[in-house]
C-alpha cells in the first residue's frame, strides 16, 4: 500500500516536474500550497529525496528545489523505494529485502509466496516502466492533481 509519504512526495515531484513557470527553482512553501501538503510533513520528505538524489535544493530568499535530473529519467518505483521501501506486499516476496515468516515452514512452496511474488512483479513492471514525467504529464492522475477541498 502506498504511505502517505510516498503520495505527497510522488506529488511534489509532479509538481517540479510540471512546472511551467519557468522558475528552475520552487520555494517549499509554494510546492506544499501547491500540492495541498503540510509543509513541515513535505520538509522531511523533500530532505530523505535530496538524500535519495531526485532533487537539488538551494537555501536563501532565491532558494527552493528542484528536480536533480530530467523527469524522463526517474522511474516512479525508485521514488517509491526511496520513501517506502521495498515494493513486495510482504517481506518474504522482496527481491531486496527478503525476510522468511517465521511461521512458514517452507518458503520455496509456499502459495502466498509465490502469489504475492506475482503481485510484486505485476507492480515492479508497472512502476518501472513509468517515468515521474509520464506520471506529471497525466493531468488527470490524482497523486499529481489532488481532489478540491
Amino acid at each position: 500500500m502506498l504511505t502517505q509519504r510516498a503520495k505527497y512526495g510522488l506529488r511534489a515531484l509532479c509538481i517540479l516536474a510540471a512546472d511551467d513557470t519557468g522558475r528552475p527553482i520552487l520555494p517549499i512553501h509554494e510546492l506544499a500550497e501547491r500540492g495541498h501538503i503540510p509543509q513541515k510533513f513535505l520538509e522531511a520528505i523533500l530532505l530523505d529525496l535530496r538524500r535519495h538524489g531526485f532533487v537539488n535544493s538551494r537555501r536563501g530568499k532565491a532558494g527552493g528545489y528542484a528536480l536533480a535530473r530530467a523527469a524522463a529519467e526517474i522511474p516512479v518505483s525508485d521514488i517509491i523505494r526511496a520513501l517506502d521501501g521495498p515494493l513486495a506486499p510482504i517481506p518474504c516476496a522482496s527481491l531486496t529485502a527478503y525476510q522468511p515468516c517465521m511461521d512458514c515452514p517452507d518458503p520455496p512452496s509456499c502459495e502466498i509466496r509465490r502469489l504475492m511474488r506475482q503481485v510484486r512483479d505485476a507492480t515492479a513492471r508497472i512502476l518501472d516502466g513509468t517515468s515521474l514525467a509520464q506520471l506529471a504529464a497525466e493531468g488527470e492522475a490524482a497523486v499529481c492533481q489532488p481532489a478540491a477541498t
